[in-house]
């Protein structure tokens, strides 16, 4: 059983999805597939939202306890979990990423397992940079990965 809930933000509406344990899926947009019938939000529901909301508000560490539980391979569930290493105000290149997972000739599989994370924010995949510099790839869009960025302080490049 889940809890959904449409949170309004600075970077548009999240449909924020917890099961009683754990965060499962952050979406921009009303995503309105997800609009089933869902149980009461829980108190971690309550304290996801809340965190959220302290992320936004300026607390760019609120989200960092947030406990998840993203579906998919364990490659994926690898690199999404290694992006909770990223700390906020800081970038990493997808070649970075790469190594980090112990998968250096990997990047593409990295950049496409970043590109299909389920929790962003939480999994800070905003926090991936080319390895010139350049905002590239973010399923929210670049305007919100420029947007979380500059929020978190990472330092502004010429190339943004």
């Amino acid at each position: 059983m889940s809890a959904i809930e449409r949170l309004p933000t600075p970077v548009g509406v999240l449909t924020v999805v917890t099961n009683s344990q754990a965060l499962l899926e952050i979406r921009f947009g009303d995503a309105p597939e997800l609009a089933a019938p869902a149980d009461p939000p829980s108190l971690l529901h309550a304290d996801v939202v809340a965190r959220l909301a302290a992320y936004f508000g300026g607390d760019r560490h609120a989200i960092d306890a947030i406990a998840v539980a993203p579906a998919g391979t364990q490659f994926q569930l690898d690199v999404w979990l290694m992006l909770r290493q990223i700390r906020p105000g800081t970038t990493w290149s997808y070649r970075q990423l790469a190594e980090r997972v112990e998968r250096p000739s990997a990047v593409r599989a990295v950049g496409a397992a970043n590109g299909a994370n389920p929790i962003p924010i939480v999994l800070p995949c905003h926090r991936v940079i080319g390895s010139d510099g350049r905002l590239v790839g973010y399923g929210g869009g670049i305007a919100r990965k420029k947007w979380l960025l500059a929020h978190e302080g990472a330092v502004s490049s010429a190339l943004w």
